[in-house]
C-alpha cells in the first residue's frame, strides 16, 4: 500500500514527503539497536524518538517512513537529514499502539 493511502486512512500529519513509497511492513520500537536488527525494508516505523540518529537507522534498514507519535515534534536537524536521505516523516498525537492497530487494519504487517 502506498504511504499516501496509509497517511490518509490513519490520519497522519505530513512533515516531510520525499516519495509516495510502497509500504509492505510496519515496525514499532524506540530502542535504535533493536530497530536496526529487526525492522524490514519498505517499512513504516512508529516511534517516540525524534533525534537525527533515527534517520541513519531508517537509511540503514530500508525504512521508508517514520511516524513520531504522542504529539511530539521533530527537531530541524532531523527534518533536514530526512530530506537529504529521502525518508518520509509524519506525526500523530496518538500512541504508537493505536497507530499500529490502525495500520494493521489496513493489512500492513
Amino acid at each position: 500500500m502506498r504511504i499516501s493511502e496509509i497517511a490518509k486512512n490513519v490520519g497522519l500529519k505530513e512533515v516531510v514527503v520525499c516519495n509516495d513509497y510502497e509500504i509492505e511492513h510496519c515496525y514499532v520500537g524506540d530502542l535504535l539497536s533493536v530497530v536496526m536488527r529487526s525492522a524490514q525494508q519498505n517499512s513504516i516505523w512508529l516511534t517516540v524518538q525524534s533525534h537525527v540518529n533515527i534517520i541513519a537507522v531508517a537509511a540503514l534498514t530500508g525504512i521508508k517512513a517514520i511516524v513520531l507519535c504522542e504529539g511530539l515534534d521533530y527537531p530541524q536537524d532531523t527534518i533536514a537529514k530526512a530530506k537529504e536521505e529521502g525518508i518520509n516523516l509524519y506525526v500523530s498525537s496518538e500512541s504508537s499502539y493505536y497507530i499500529a492497530g490502525k495500520i494493521y487494519e489496513l493489512g500492513i504487517r
